[in-house]
């Protein structure tokens, strides 16, 4: 007790004395510092919760808010007939986390299964992104699948898989239309055809929205909409597809039976420059991955040039009665069948003697149509090409659609002046060679083609004279006769004008000695023509290679088509009548 007593004193004394620590104002500090930072945490408290409510509440969203996309569906394309050409389906696509997945085996293959892909691959995939929250694993798949890939979420409860809904590009008609529309990439952008060139038209701009998500990735509530999703605008061709159809068919019976190597036809609207019809052999099916070989996805109709050949004697005529030079029928000599042109010849199958211009064009004669075109000046004929549109772009805007080529008449070496007037030494496409003869089925007007549907007439440009268009057209009429080269192009019913080429195929240093280009040119009914049509055959193979019996037989099966579906009357219905067996009215 004195002890104690004792030592209080000494304490005292200390602090009298200022000597030693002053626990009294240490006891003092720490209290006023504890009450600072109660004050702090109560103040910092107050203001989260009442003065600054926001920052907790962003704190939350950012867990649990994210902000997606709403999928907008990419324009249709549609025939003239508003028949869908290629269509945006909704499907699903398959997210994952590879943080989660990499763990776990079984869960992996059981989604290789579900999803047709290898599951190695998958794995490695998998494995490579480890440190990534998100990878698609496999965009747009089909129903089947979607309901696989739901049973193996539900099966395994898995957090770290998921899908979503896009919109997979479809195309109903396959390879008819392939060359035409294109195809999309799996971003839903224009790869080829119409796809491509009007990519900006027909393209969608998904919207986003703010949710609510679980720990599951699972959206629980939609918060509000951020921007709204702008469908693609949809497009309309000029093609029907029933001609199309039909047109399709026959080019590839004809490749077939003659063993060609390939092949292209064009229909066209005379009275407005709309493509009807446009197709090619080899096809390829646009709904196929990566839409087919490369080789097989060019439009030849639009980006193979030909020479070609005899079709353009018709407007070497054209020119020369355009000139006044000549009637359709003034006389020209052909004989003996050859013709020297410095130090090379032109010539003939056969001599054919005395001919008039008519007769040039229904014998297809080289000899006549030369010493035609040799009584014309260079400028003259080179001015005829031009204005129909050789050697330059149709405007069609298509992808890769060439010019052709048309060489300026300055550079014309005298034998080019020659072979130009029979086809050789010029290139143009089966589509140019179209518009070329659509000049005179509409009575010489050049109207520009294309391959949407028009709303209104197009601007028109006048080539030739009617007169003259329609002497031609006579002239061409006698080529689908028992005269003429293409007696297999005749429709029943109906006038048809035309002329076959058979043209030796360019090769380096050359032209190939048994490799040819048989083509077709023509229009029906050639009275007041609605419909002109080219059909190209590339190196036919088998028994027959001229353009009357390998080309010839596919205009008149599609023309009939095209004059059925569009339901234009015969322009011969006595000749029809008589065929049929009945007595025609007097």
């Amino acid at each position: 007790m004195a002890s104690r007593d004792q030592r209080r004193k000494r304490i005292e004394r200390v602090e009298r004395l200022g000597v030693g620590p002053n626990f009294s104002v240490r006891r003092r500090a720490l209290i006023s510092a504890l009450g600072v930072l109660l004050f702090a945490i109560i103040w910092s408290a107050f203001d989260r919760q009442v003065m600054d409510r926001d920052f907790l509440r962003n704190e939350g969203e950012r867990r649990y808010l994210r902000v997606r996309e709403i999928p907008a569906r990419r324009g249709m394309i549609l025939d003239r007939n508003a028949e869908p050409l290629a269509v945006s389906t909704p499907v699903s696509t398959v997210w994952g986390d590879p943080r989660q997945l990499v763990g776990q085996p079984r869960v992996v293959g059981d989604l290789a299964g579900a999803l047709h892909i290898d599951e190695r691959e998958l794995m490695k995939r998998l494995t490579s992104k480890r440190e990534r929250a998100f990878i698609y694993i496999k965009r747009r798949i089909g129903p089947d699948e979607t309901v696989a890939v739901q049973r193996v979420i539900d099966e395994h409860k898995l957090q770290g898989l998921g899908m979503e809904s896009e919109y997979r590009r479809f195309y109903p008609s396959g390879e008819i239309f392939g060359h035409v529309i294109g195809f999309t990439n799996v971003d839903d952008r224009g790869i080829e055809g119409m796809e491509l060139a009007f990519d900006s038209w027909l393209r969608a701009e998904p919207g986003k929205r703010r949710v609510i998500q679980d720990g599951r990735h699972h959206v629980v509530a939609e918060v509000e909409r951020v921007k709204p999703p702008r469908h693609g605008r949809d497009l309309t061709l000029s093609i029907d597809r029933r001609l199309q159809f039909l047109a399709y068919r026959e080019l590839k019976r004809a490749v077939i039976k003659h063993r060609a190597v390939s092949a292209s036809a064009v229909v066209l609207d005379v009275r407005n420059g709309e493509v009807l019809a446009m197709v090619n052999q080899p096809a390829y099916n646009p709904n196929a991955k990566l839409g087919g070989a490369e080789n097989t996805r060019r439009n030849r109709a639009l980006t193979d040039v030909m020479e070609p050949g005899s079709t353009v004697k018709p407007l070497v005529v054209a020119a020369a009665l355009e000139a006044g030079l000549v009637g359709p029928h003034t006389p020209i000599d052909t004989n003996p069948g050859t013709l020297r042109i410095g130090r090379d010849r032109v010539r003939d199958i056969h001599n054919y003697g005395l001919l008039d211009t008519t007769s040039v064009i229904t014998k297809s004669s080289n000899v006549g149509v030369v010493k035609l075109a040799m009584r014309m000046d260079k400028a003259a004929l080179w001015g005829l090409y031009d204005g129909l549109g050789f050697g330059r772009p149709t405007g069609i805007e298509f992808p890769g659609e060439v010019a052709g080529r048309l060489r300026p008449f300055k550079n014309w070496r005298l034998f080019e002046h020659a072979t130009l007037a029979f086809g050789y030494g010029l290139s143009v496409t089966p589509l140019q060679l179209a518009q070329a003869y659509a000049v005179l089925a509409a009575d010489g007007v050049k109207r520009p083609v294309s391959l949407l549907k028009r709303q209104k007439q197009p601007a028109e440009e006048r080539i030739l004279s009617a007169d003259t268009a329609r002497k031609v057209r006579a002239m061409m009429e006698t080529v689908v006769s028992a005269k003429g080269t293409a007696k297999r192009a005749a429709i029943e019913g109906y006038r048809v004008a035309g002329k076959t080429g058979t043209a030796k195929k360019a090769v380096r240093g050359g032209y190939a000695s048994r490799r040819y280009q048989a083509v077709f040119a023509g229009m029906a009914p050639a009275s007041r023509p609605r419909f002109v049509m080219v059909v190209m055959v590339d190196e036919p193979r088998g028994k027959y290679y001229y353009g009357g019996l390998v080309a010839a037989p596919v205009f008149a099966s599609v023309m009939t088509g095209a004059l059925r579906l569009f339901n234009v009357p015969p322009d011969d219905p006595g000749e029809s009548l008589l065929l049929a067996g009945t007595e025609s009215p007097k």
